[in-house]
């Protein structure tokens, strides 16, 4: 080590600059490409338009064609979403939120309504536009004035060659990197084409003149100067295609191995003739020129040596012992980049123990709900405000609803996505959890139903209607079992055990039964009156 006392005046300068390993060159750390000396925003790394679609490509490809990360992109999104996002409309008008739900799930289920295709449902669409994100890095929607969505994909919104305003990958910004226009190609265009002229683009505003969304961009950023969405893929592209390679070469290991084999060895001094061809011949011409003679293999194959050579077979064990580890170490870098427990990710519950997956599953969870989270604050809420808008647009009847509104007109647009319920891993147990909860008052009941994507009021609205029902149906089969035998009355919760909210739950018939009479004595079962 050198004295610091003795460093050159260039030295010292360049010791002060910076005391981080990471920012020093060394033989142990690879060269990486792309790094502005004096640093860049996040656009620069997406500078150049062919890569970036050629990178949204190789992502599509991986999704179509690799043998499991488009199913892990499925089960991510399938345990995110689940049975979907429940719209809470919240006026502060029950009747007005009625008729805003009803209006919405009307919408929402009809895919001619829906859909500028006329082929996607809004569940559809909840799962559709998500995986555009993860595999694309982004995707579009229009919201149409025919009522419908139009959803563009990502290799649209592109910039012309010949334009020279700030407009990065399609998306022309001010000053302030606000989003000003998107430029997207026409349907038609040809993959091998170039655009290269402003006016052959489709030119929308990023807002209307009031300021609402006029396309819908959705898209997951890392940095704040990030202008278009990147691939889930991007930093996993060697793992899955390297992982590819290895699955694919290990098949054709298998199918060699699987042929019955005869090696033979001659002596040089017995002559023979030319060995025999025993599968089908290709020529492949070398780099140098030469030409060399490749021929196939099948099952039932003799190989034949020259004179002279010793030819010496072989058996290998296929998979051999370090496969399963080294394949099982790419996958869980797979997995752990889409935020999937390896368990889930292949669907294999023998992987790990019933604590470790409860572990891991959890903290998946919490992956999940922030997905959950996303979707609602940038896919749900801008359409379900651009559908109100529609609605007050054509309806008379809702405006001037509107308009009286106890917190004004702008309390039509006020609801709430409720996430769908994550089920439980131990329902037992997690449900004794939650009574604890509730009996501790750690929290409330509305709060607890909206954690697992569930509306309180709905679930008591829902309840009260139930017992309802099966108490007027147990009072009335009482009543015609009196008629028939009054020598031996029955009481119609004799017919119907039903559980009640509360403190331990019991059947209604016990709890009356506990009830005490003015005198202070509980009341026998035959003081009870019945139905007749």
């Amino acid at each position: 080590m050198r004295d610091d006392s003795r460093l050159t005046l260039a030295e010292a300068f360049g010791r002060l600059r910076s005391d981080y390993d990471l920012a020093k060159q060394s033989r142990f750390r690879r060269r990486r490409r792309g790094l502005p000396s004096l640093g860049s925003h996040a656009d620069y790394h997406l500078r150049s338009d062919v890569e970036f679609l050629k990178m949204i490509e190789i992502a599509r490809d991986f999704d179509r064609n690799d043998l499991v990360t488009g199913q892990g992109i499925t089960r991510l999104i399938n345990n995110f979403v689940l049975g979907g996002f429940r719209l809470d409309p919240m006026t502060g008008d029950k009747e007005l939120d009625l008729l805003l739900w009803e209006r919405w799930q009307e919408w929402a289920t009809d895919p001619e309504q829906c859909d500028a295709t006329g082929e996607l449902d809004w569940a559809s669409i909840e799962k559709l536009a998500p995986r555009h994100v993860f595999v694309d890095g982004d995707v579009f929607l229009l919201p149409l004035d025919s009522g419908r969505l139009q959803l563009i994909e990502a290799h649209r919104c592109r910039t012309p060659s010949n334009t020279k305003q700030n407009v990065v990958n399609g998306v022309l910004l001010d000053e302030q990197r606000r989003r000003i226009e998107y430029w997207f190609t026409q349907e038609d265009v040809s993959p091998l084409s170039a655009v290269s002229r402003v006016k052959d683009m489709r030119r929308i505003a990023a807002r209307s003149e009031n300021g609402e969304r006029q396309v819908i961009h959705l898209y997951r950023p890392k940095r704040v100067s990030q202008t278009r969405g990147v691939s889930a893929f991007a930093a996993i592209g060697d793992a899955v295609g390297m992982h590819g390679d290895i699955q694919f070469a290990k098949l054709v290991q298998q199918q060699i191995v699987s042929c019955i084999t005869f090696l033979r060895e001659r002596p040089v001094d017995v002559g023979w003739g030319a060995a025999p061809q025993t599968g089908e011949r290709t020529i492949e011409t070398q780099s140098d020129g030469s030409k060399r003679v490749i021929e196939g293999i099948s099952p039932g194959l003799e190989i034949t040596g020259r004179p002279g050579e010793k030819i010496t077979g072989f058996s290998p064990q296929v998979p051999n012992p370090e496969y399963r580890q080294h394949v099982m170490l790419v996958l869980e870098l797979i997995a752990a980049n889409l935020d999937l427990p390896i368990g889930v990710f292949l669907l294999d519950p023998t992987l790990a123990n019933f604590s470790s997956q409860r572990g891991t599953i959890e903290q998946a969870k919490v992956a999940f709900r922030e997905h959950g989270r996303w979707e609602t604050t940038y896919l749900h809420r801008p359409v379900y405000r651009w559908k109100v808008r529609q609605w007050l647009s054509e309806d008379l009847a809702l405006r001037t609803a509107s308009q009286k509104l106890e917190g004004g007109p702008e309390a039509i647009y006020k609801h709430r996505w409720n996430p769908p319920e994550q089920p439980y891993l131990d329902p037992l147990k997690d449900a004794q959890a939650d009574n604890e909860r509730l009996q501790g008052n750690h929290i409330s009941p509305r709060r607890l139903h909206a954690e697992y994507g569930r509306d309180w009021e709905e679930i008591v609205e829902e309840t009260v209607a139930d017992n309802a029902y099966a108490i007027r149906e147990a009072k009335a089969v009482a009543a015609e079992i009196n008629a028939e035998s009054p020598d031996a009355p029955v009481n119609w919760r004799d017919l119907l055990n039903l559980q009640v909210s509360g403190t331990g739950a019991k059947s209604a018939g016990a709890i009356h039964e506990e009830e005490p009479r003015q005198g202070g004595e509980p009341k026998e079962p035959e003081d009870i009156p019945n139905a007749a």
